[in-house]
């Protein structure tokens, strides 16, 4: 016997209040969604909102016959990103794959905001992540009062997804621990997953798929069983190739960022982010830019997230306690923050660092002093 799940069962999803902090993908680019759909005359798969050419262009960028400007919302190879869309047309789940900070997230969140319309079907991966977290729950006081039924089952979001056939999504998937990962076995393979509880099952309609995020960098992950990874079509998202690559993407999320923290605009501290960006690519390199001096890592990953986040702190620090243009003291906490944790270890490789490359290079001066005042 198959079940189905009203949606309208359950707590509904309210519009977003346009003072939202931070607004889900489809209301923050509502409009350019609304256009892509508009011109969008390409075949589309069951269920999904846009065309998969549609979708690879809203996260790519690129400019409509009406003039319209699709803003780019990921940097970098074009085939990783059609890849990816093509996965999720056919019935093989998308792994996003890869170290901190390379946009696993960000990339899931607007995949599934394009496709389907909605990216807050959403399980997020901790140690204390339970098996009902991706199958279904329990309303206890109803399952006390009149016992196991429909109206006391509370689904998870992948089973929403099922039903109504849209995009799932699993943030830190390698978080969760093994027994739990693989209740995904069964949804994945069968595209259904059983009640037993009421003798029933919710079989998966056309258009659903899931998209899960994982990386094997961190402290406390699990690895995949052979059995749950066969299910998933894997993508690998590359650290960016080059520093004027990545000092675009941080330039761009800082702006977006900024914009809805009244924050001053990005322009003003370009030098300061080429900075930052430098700094992190060549402690996670092990070797400076021109290849002339191998520099020792530290134990944090350095990731292009965490260069937005250095550069949005500087931007606070200068727009509330200084003159509004980012300069070198307003990102010098924060690059220490970043590169320094662990105390004994770290501390050594951030000194050596200073000293034997910020120190000689021209035009860091200023620089180079904020750094040492912070790390003194």
């Amino acid at each position: 016997m198959t079940v189905s799940v009203d949606p309208t069962s359950e707590t509904t999803r309210e519009s977003t209040p346009t003072e939202a902090l931070r607004p889900h993908a489809e209301d923050a680019f509502a409009a350019e969604l609304s256009a892509l759909a508009a011109q969008d005359d390409r075949p589309r798969p069951a269920r999904w909102k846009l065309s998969p050419w549609a979708v690879a262009t809203y996260l790519l960028g690129g400019t409509l016959p009406d003039g319209t400007v699709i803003t780019p919302k990921y940097v970098g190879p074009r085939r990783i990103v059609e890849v990816a869309v093509t996965t999720l047309a056919t019935d093989r789940a998308l792994l996003l794959l890869g170290v901190p900070g390379t946009a696993k997230t960000w990339v899931s969140e607007h995949l599934a905001a394009a496709v389907s319309g909605d990216s807050t079907l959403l399980v997020q991966g901790t140690a204390g992540t339970p098996e009902e977290a991706i199958r279904y729950g329990w309303n206890y006081a109803q399952l006390l009062a009149h016992g196991p039924s429909r109206d006391a089952l509370v689904p998870s979001p992948v089973m929403r997804a099922m039903a109504e056939g849209m995009t799932a999504r699993v943030e830190e998937l390698t978080r969760i621990p093994a027994d739990v990962q693989d209740t995904l076995i069964t949804i994945l393979s069968e595209k259904t997953l059983p009640i037993p509880e009421l003798g029933q099952e919710v079989q998966a309609v056309r258009g659903f798929n899931l998209i899960a995020t994982a990386n094997d960098r961190d402290r406390g992950v699990n690895d995949l069983s052979s059995a749950l990874r066969r299910r998933f079509n894997t993508v690998v998202l590359p650290l960016p190739e080059s520093v004027d690559a990545e000092v675009d993407i941080v330039s761009r999320r800082v702006d977006q960022i900024g914009r809805s923290l009244d924050l001053p605009a990005v322009p003003d501290g370009i030098d300061e982010i080429r900075r930052v960006v430098t700094v992190f690519r060549e402690l996670r390199d092990g070797v400076t830019s021109d290849g002339r001096t191998k520099v020792k890592s530290p134990s944090g990953t350095l990731s292009t997230a965490e260069a937005i986040s250095v550069v949005t702190g500087g931007l606070a620090l200068s727009a509330h306690f200084g003159d509004g243009v980012l300069r070198p003291a307003d990102v010098a906490a924060g690059i220490l923050g970043a590169v320094v944790r662990d105390p004994a270890a770290d501390r050594v490789v951030w000194q050596e660092y200073l000293e034997a490359v910020v120190r000689e290079r021209d035009g860091w001066t200023d620089f180079y002093r904020a750094c040492r005042e912070v790390s003194a």
